[in-house]
């Protein structure tokens, strides 16, 4: 993992040693990437700079690239002995460390992005990116003249391999030839694992990249050997002007005004149920405008299966649908309920690819 942003640090610790006031409430966030990477963590420290617009009175604080395990749960100690009132702890392999450091601290309120262990002071969210995911396949088996379509993927979770999947199903949906290769680089930010499995896909023959990944140098990859690309996270198509296509974003400002504005009131006293995971319908999750490389058909296709989605017309993970290996999964007209796709350590019909045993 990248070294712990020293400045950072010395800022965070020098603000709270002389800022704090009674009145004065705290919120913090524990970044696994850099501020600066054009996805993950710049997606969510897009929202606390709202936060900030929007709560005059609130003060928030972070400290990024930090390592999942012994070092990300000291530097959420670090921030519940200053007293801070809201922690939020933005990557998945953060989950025990905040478990672990709430039992310490059951005044303090601990939200975890993508995990699944909540506790009284302890909740989670995440939001249905699989929809968004869908939509950018479905542009990809459009555009996609080999139907060879590669995917870059992070780790082997089943919040990626779901969105792989969807992503899979929708790419099928309007091209039923097409497959999506994917390859791992077993890091959620690693600049050189992205780019070198990039080079590998497009050595392969396909002509659309997408990444699940937290930079852009995919994109990077892509706009140097001129293949049509689709980012995450947020819109990078200022890397890739001329083969950029869409992006899966996040757009965390509504759940970090409300969990913030909640917590201020104390409206919650108990975290345990408290699991924010929604859709295109709030916009917490959304596609990047299409570029001008996407013809108006396939806008339209976007636009219309959107609705459906928001109206709940269309479910994604609707039968008859096959495992990769050929069994079943879902029968005619029956739905993956929210267990099954939060558990999802398998891929669909349509993936060429493995998933790694550890």
């Amino acid at each position: 993992m990248k070294r712990l942003t020293i400045i950072v640090l010395i800022a965070l610790f020098s603000m709270i040693g002389c800022k704090k006031t009674n009145d004065q409430f705290k919120v913090a966030f524990v970044y696994v990437g850099s501020v600066n990477d054009g996805g993950w963590t710049a997606s969510h420290d897009e929202g606390r700079l709202e936060i900030e617009k929007m709560f005059p009175d609130v003060q928030t604080s972070y400290v990024e690239n930090v390592p999942e395990g012994a070092e990300a749960e000291r530097i959420i100690t670090t921030f519940a002995k200053k007293g801070f009132n809201v922690i939020f702890t933005a990557s998945f392999g953060f989950m025990d460390p905040t478990i672990n450091v709430a039992k310490k601290f059951p005044e303090t309120v601990f939200m975890h992005c993508s995990g699944y262990k909540r506790a009284e002071n302890v909740g989670t969210y995440f939001g249905r990116m699989y929809q968004a995911k869908y939509l950018a396949g479905i542009v990809a088996g459009k555009m996609t003249v080999t139907n060879k379509i590669g995917y870059i993927a992070p780790h082997p979770i089943p919040e990626v391999i779901r969105h792989i999947n969807a992503f899979t199903l929708g790419a099928r949906k309007v091209n039923p030839e097409a497959s999506v290769r994917v390859i791992w680089t077993n890091s959620w930010f690693d600049i050189q694992k992205e780019k070198e499995a990039a080079y590998s896909l497009i050595e392969v023959g396909t002509d659309i990249l997408a990444s699940g990944c937290d930079s852009s140098a995919a994109l990077v990859v892509a706009e140097e050997k001129g293949v049509k690309c689709i980012g995450y996270d947020s819109d990078a198509r200022a890397v890739a002007k001329n083969t950029f296509l869409t992006a899966p974003m996040w757009n965390w400002i509504s759940v970090y005004a409300d969990i913030v504005g909640k917590a201020k009131n104390k409206e919650i006293s108990d975290y345990t149920n408290v699991d924010y995971w929604n859709g295109l319908e709030t916009n917490v999750i959304k596609l990047a405008p299409l570029s001008d490389l996407v013809p108006q058909d396939v806008k339209n296709i976007v636009t219309d299966t959107t609705q459906l989605i928001i109206q709940g017309e269309e479910k994604i993970f609707t039968g008859p649908l096959k495992k990769q290996d050929g069994s079943d999964f879902l029968s005619e007209n029956e739905v993956a309920d929210d267990g099954t796709l939060l558990s999802m350590m398998f891929f669909v019909e349509g993936v060429n690819g493995v998933i790694p045993l550890n």
